[in-house]
């Protein structure tokens, strides 16, 4: 297989496998000649880096399409789209966003058989392949290989490509001119590491056919595993086919999910799934399986259920949720795996506070460091009269760790002179709890803010 491959890339085949990023500025690029942008180099030993987005701005939570007032000219139309697809290659979001409003064309290809539709799933750009499908991205579009960007994104292990792809039903076992399937493609031309592992569970919950063999060589996905070594990626695939095509019932499957979710047991949360289980299924308290598996940090379950649609907002009787539950974890992983799943920011709990007041209370320094980076709201005040600041002064202890708390959210923009609800100041506060450290700063804050 390897000389299969290898005779493959040095026929310059596996354009639709990997590529190059090109730099192109976002400029005119005349209709009479092709692109610069528009070349790739196939590799299969380099891979990028996996992205997640952060947290989305006001202006990527709505999706708006403003038309151009008259349709461009077949020329105009050429060169707008060229100056997507480049744009799409370095990730300019922005640029894109500008582009496809004057007419961009998400799908148009040039003479590689790229559009920035295809770009994005197989470079992992999410925010840019979600653009994309705001903008009537064609699922069905196949690339040079007549592979689809299910195939592109599994074969680099973009986990969270793969599975927004599915959750917009892009055909899962489509097989490309290679005889590979999305499925194939992540084994055979992965490297059996944790986002091929987390890209296998979300194919295999998806419905992925894991008995479908390579065309060329007649080896099922399993043995590809084996003969390379791929022993995570392997124990997968086996307990998928030891569960075989068996039918169980809604309830069975469901009750499966959440005891695997609250477990943290990822392979048997991907077979709850394979076998029908909802994934916004709840407990007797109203708990979902991401709610469960995100106060016990257990990350590569909550990666499974965000990349197939889970609601990191569905709240139980407690008005926890998965997103608020970081907030008292002060988990930085398990925040970074919901922020893809878009988060409502200003969602409260059952004492009127978002996340990021528990986390101040707390001390958890780096939660608190990452999420004021996210756009959150730094001075809501919660039902008992207290911002996150304050929290972080009344119930902290004025320590190291809550001086970091503080001066991250000084530093982030927070308000010093918010009062509590007796009408008190932070610098107050600090200075009766004998927290000389903090009320220094505070005050320091404050003779800032009246300049």
């Amino acid at each position: 297989m390897r000389a299969l491959i290898a005779v493959a890339v040095a026929a310059g085949v596996l354009v639709g496998c990997s590529s190059v990023t090109p730099g192109a500025a976002d400029e005119p690029v005349p209709a009479d000649r092709p692109s610069q942008a528009n070349t790739r180099e196939p590799t299969r030993t380099q891979q990028p880096e996996r992205t997640r987005r952060s947290a989305p701005g006001p202006a990527a939570s709505k999706a708006t399409r403003a038309e151009p007032t008259r349709p461009p000219s077949r020329r105009q139309q050429a060169r707008l789209d060229a100056r997507l697809l480049a744009a799409a290659w370095r990730n300019d979001v922005a640029a894109a966003k500008r582009l496809i409003a004057r007419g961009a064309d998400v799908n148009a290809k040039d003479d590689t058989v790229q559009s920035a539709y295809l770009v994005a799933t197989s470079e992992g750009y999410l925010d840019l392949l979600d653009l994309t499908l705001r903008h009537r991205a064609d699922v069905t579009s196949l690339d040079s290989f007549n592979g689809t960007g299910l195939i592109r994104a599994a074969e680099r292990g973009h986990d969270d490509i793969v599975g927004r792809l599915l959750q917009e039903g892009v055909a899962v076992d489509h097989v490309n001119n290679l005889g590979w399937t999305a499925l194939l493609e992540s084994v055979i031309l992965g490297d059996g590491s944790q986002r091929y592992v987390d890209t296998v569970r979300t194919l295999v919950a998806g419905g992925a056919d894991i008995d479908l063999a390579a065309e060329r060589d007649g080896l099922t996905p399993a043995q590809h595993a084996d003969a390379r070594g791929q022993q995570q990626v392997l124990a997968v695939l086996r307990a998928a086919s030891r569960s075989g095509s068996r039918q169980v019932e809604r309830s069975q499957a469901d009750a499966a999910l959440l005891r695997a979710a609250a477990s943290g047991d990822a392979s048997a949360s991907t077979l709850a799934l394979r076998q029908g289980a909802r994934i916004e299924a709840t407990d007797a308290r109203g708990r979902t399986p991401l709610l469960l598996a995100a106060p016990g940090d257990r990350v590569d379950v909550a990666r499974l259920l965000v990349n197939l649609g889970a609601d990191p907002d569905a709240q139980d009787d407690q008005q926890d949720s998965a997103w608020l539950a970081t907030g008292v974890t002060g988990s930085v992983a398990m925040a970074e795996t919901l922020l893809p799943a878009d988060p409502d920011l200003g969602l409260l709990n059952r004492f009127g506070g978002t996340s990021i007041i528990p986390a101040s209370e707390r001390g958890h320094v780096a939660y608190v460091r990452r999420v004021v980076r996210t756009g959150i709201d730094l001075d809501h005040v919660n039902d008992l009269g207290w911002s996150a600041l304050l929290e972080a002064v009344v119930l902290g202890d004025g320590g190291g760790r809550h001086q970091q708390v503080v001066r991250a959210l000084l530093g982030a923009g927070a308000d010093p002179t918010i009062p509590d609800a007796d009408g008190r100041p932070p610098v107050a506060l600090a200075r009766d709890r004998g927290q000389v450290v903090i009320a220094r700063m505070l005050a320091a804050a404050e003779r800032a803010g009246a300049r």
